[in-house]
């Protein structure tokens, strides 16, 4: 069971569709491994759908139906496109336990995670860059070999990171499977992946980290991380 959850605004707007795809994303992969946070996203699925329903209806000319018949008539043939993570749903015991990827991620990826870009950073962890349309959020898997310290680093704006696999601990606690942490540039850390397995996570940032240990500070100028 993840014991770091997702704050109530993220939950609430992500059950009212409102939050960019690399967040929604997120969203929809930890609520897959998080009974509490999915619980809450369907009780606000609810109390929108209650809401709706209150809604007095608008008044339409009569060419609206015609008009959307002619929009599905010219969209036929054309190549549907799904939101792999719309909607919530109860995950099987094996997809919780077995399965690194939780659905939302592997529909959107598929199920070959040595098939993906990956690409050395540093003392063997690698990434590999998920390209999304979010508004200049950079999106991408992160994989810290077991027993590894990522450089100590704080951060340029706002990073939310998504335990996939094994764990890391850091200053704010001990990070597991479906755990998700929040960093701005009020956190420095150096998170140290767990002995024994390596650390899979999902992370979303809107600027570059900023190095803070003592040879770190000197190299700033050269990484865009």
């Amino acid at each position: 069971m993840p014991e770091h959850h997702l704050s109530e605004e993220i939950l609430m707007a992500y059950a009212a569709g409102s939050l960019p795809e690399a967040l929604s994303l997120v969203v929809a992969s930890h609520i897959t491994l998080c009974p509490v946070c999915r619980s809450k996203v369907e009780t606000y699925e609810a109390l929108g759908g209650s809401l709706m329903e209150d809604i007095s209806p608008a008044s339409l000319p009569e060419s609206a139906l015609s008009n959307i018949f002619a929009v599905l008539d010219s969209d036929e043939g054309a190549e549907e496109k799904t939101v792999p993570w719309g909607g919530t749903f109860t995950p099987s015991q094996q997809e919780r336990e077995r399965d690194p990827l939780p659905r939302p991620l592997r529909d959107y990826l598929g199920e070959n995670l040595s098939a993906l870009p990956w690409r050395p950073v540093i003392r063997g962890v690698e990434e590999a860059e998920i390209t999304l349309g979010s508004n200049g959020a950079r999106t991408r898997l992160m994989r810290i070999p077991a027993g590894v310290a990522m450089p100590r680093h704080t951060h340029g704006g706002e990073e939310i990171t998504l335990v996939l696999e094994g764990g890391y601990s850091d200053a704010g606690g001990h990070f597991g499977r479906g755990d998700v942490q929040l960093a701005d540039p009020s956190v420095d850390h150096q998170p140290v992946a767990d002995d024994g397995e390596d650390c899979l996570c999902l992370v979303v940032s809107d600027a570059p980290l900023k190095l803070t240990g003592p040879i770190g500070r000197w190299l700033n100028p050269f990484i865009s991380y």
